[in-house]
């Protein structure tokens, strides 16, 4: 496989749409193929998760619904989940269904608890019916299930065949490590366009929730806000952004498409640049040439930060992606570029990620913000010199080094936050 297959199956396979928050949804992507499994009615669910997934999944609308929470989504998987939705696993939603759904909960057939000695993403659901049980345990990335069982028959199980835990999402994920920025740059610059038909469905996708919000105020009122008091079109396009976001997190009906795993991460990589090009007036090309590099570099940072991690990704991967997408749209070159990643990085490091939730709306907001700050210093060749913090003498160096900041770092944040939010439910 040439490089430029390569980085084309790397941003196909990280660029795909998602129905609601992650890490629900996740679960029910795995209630619901343990459910196909048992192949009967599941009168016991059983449901283990890593401290991330219990954190960003503990307080997120779920699609369609005014329910909230990984509980309600594995309810509702049970009783409309399709595995082969995939990340939209819960796009069947009715009113019965919803109904039905909220019965479950209260009948407290579904034990939710957090798996502690695990690292990284970890779902293991267990569905028990009369007679019958499965088993189906997702690690590593959000859709990537490892293990599957029924009653005393293994299905499937990747680590013990000796093909590792990752499937082909997570693995073309980490090959982007091989490449350097101004490979990532030389490929956005160069793809036929034909080839990026798909980044402009996620523009149109993720515009169209953005609007929604702004038409019909599913969330509390952000959005709504930052558009009445938009001046110029850079207030414009966060305000778009925190808007879209601000509809997915209060459970809207309309799918994004994501970005390295993260729904929010495909707002922040996509609306910005997509607003900015279109009220100025640019050319199609040069906005899908400029979201293409926007995805490639946040996919980039996440190879590094891994899919979950104590800081918000929308600011240290999506909004990096961003700021080196900005910066190619308003005619900056790869220097540049290069500048605006570590400008973007310098300002915004420490932006902490305490889960999913209404709130993160306002996180985009800040993590765009930053990104058009970035850009335009940048665009004025006005760099943070690499002696500063945590900057490297490259842009690869830079993003490595936050990526150990946050991993080994900050090791013990995550369970920190969570204890924060599990003492508010007691």
């Amino acid at each position: 496989m040439s490089n430029y297959e390569q980085l084309l199956a790397i941003l196909r396979s990280q660029v795909k749409p998602a129905l609601g928050c992650t890490e629900p949804g996740a679960v029910a992507y795995a209630v619901a193929r343990a459910k196909e499994l048992l192949g009967g009615d599941v009168k016991e669910l059983k449901i283990r998760v890593d401290k991330n997934i219990l954190k960003n999944g503990m307080d997120v609308g779920i699609p369609g619904t005014d329910e909230r929470g990984i509980v309600f989504a594995a309810a509702l998987s049970l009783v409309v989940g399709k595995a082969e939705y995939g990340l939209e696993v819960l796009r069947d939603v009715t009113a019965a269904s919803i109904e039905a759904a909220r019965e479950l909960v209260e009948a407290k057939i579904i034990k939710l608890e957090l798996e502690e000695e695990t690292n990284g993403l970890y779902i293991c659901v267990d569905a028990i019916g009369e007679r019958d049980r499965s088993r189906v345990i997702i690690k590593d990335s959000h859709t990537n299930i490892v293990f599957e069982s029924r009653n005393d028959e293994v299905l499937l199980d990747r680590e013990q065949a000796g093909t590792g835990t990752a499937a082909e999402p997570e693995d073309s994920k980490q090959a982007i490590k091989n490449y350097s920025f101004a490979e990532l740059i030389a490929f956005a610059r160069n793809i036929p366009l034909e080839e990026l038909a798909f980044i402009q469905d996620g523009i149109d996708m993720n515009m169209r929730i953005a609007r929604a919000n702004l038409a019909e105020n599913p969330g509390i009122g952000i959005g709504k806000h930052f558009y009445d008091q938009a001046r110029d079109v850079f207030e414009l396009a966060k305000a778009y952004t925190a808007a879209a976001s601000e509809a997915r997190m209060s459970g809207y009906p309309l799918p994004v498409m994501s970005s390295a795993g993260s729904g929010n991460h495909g707002l922040v990589a996509i609306i910005p640049i997509a607003v900015v090009g279109a009220e100025k007036g640019l050319a199609r090309e040069q906005i899908l040439r400029a979201v293409t590099l926007s995805h490639l570099i946040t996919i980039y940072v996440k190879a590094y930060t891994g899919p979950l991690s104590p800081v918000c990704g929308c600011g240290i991967a999506a909004g990096v992606g961003c700021a080196a997408g900005l910066t190619y749209l308003l005619g900056g070159d790869s220097d540049q570029i290069v500048a605006a990643v570590n400008n973007m990085v310098a300002g915004l490091t420490g932006m902490l990620c305490d889960g999913a939730k209404l709130g993160c709306s306002y996180k985009l907001s800040i993590a765009v913000d930053a990104a058009m700050d970035a850009a335009n210093l940048a665009l004025k060749n006005i760099t943070i010199p690499p002696d500063n913090g945590i900057l490297g003498q490259t842009a690869e160096e830079t993003v490595q080094n936050m990526a150990l900041v946050s991993r080994v770092g900050m090791n013990n944040t995550d369970s920190v936050i969570l204890d924060v939010m599990l003492q508010k439910c007691l």
